[in-house]
């Protein structure tokens, strides 16, 4: 069964467009998208675990320049 999560993310001013694009390139991202509002960019993920999908936001998302604040939204199905 696969993990999926939406990654909400603020990032520096100015810097949206970009860390959406850099986002998007990585391993285990199925959508990045520039937004407006309290978030800058919403991204949604995926992986085998939540070790995995840890992984992902900890040592890949977080390490992107631009990027001040993430919230990871984990998908449940009730």
């Amino acid at each position: 069964m696969v993990v999926q999560a939406y990654i909400l993310i603020q990032t520096d001013v100015g810097k949206a467009a970009e860390v959406a694009r850099e986002i998007a390139g990585l391993k285990g991202i199925t959508l990045a998208e520039d937004v407006t509002g309290p978030y800058d960019v919403i991204v949604r993920a995926e992986a085998r675990n939540v070790d995995e999908l840890g992984t992902l936001v900890v040592q890949k998302v977080q390490n992107l320049a631009g990027i001040t604040r993430t919230l990871t939204c984990p998908v449940v199905h009730i």
